[in-house]
């Protein structure tokens, strides 16, 4: 257990991102399946909604480094190219 203020307060700290990175990666799993589910079933208005609300939570993942830089890269790139590939 920590002794110092400093170590206690760096306990609460890293609870609270713990909570905040946590609710972060979950949205993005979400929303990941969404897009994919959206894909799947050709919807394509639907799908570049989605794609957009996902790239704009990935860019935002990226800015507090929750993920590294070039996985955020391939996972946009493969969504971009899935969206690409929808008719109509």
């Amino acid at each position: 257990m920590a002794n110092s203020l400093q170590a206690k307060k760096r306990i609460r700290q890293n609870e609270k991102s713990c909570l905040r990175n946590k609710s972060a990666k979950s949205e993005i799993r979400t929303l990941t399946k969404k897009f994919n589910a959206l894909v799947e079933s050709q919807d394509k208005a639907g799908a570049e909604s989605a794609f957009r609300q996902l790239t704009s939570s990935l860019d935002k993942a990226q800015k507090n480094h929750l993920f590294q830089r070039n996985n955020i890269a391939r996972q946009k790139s493969a969504i971009a190219k899935s969206l690409a590939g929808l008719q109509g």
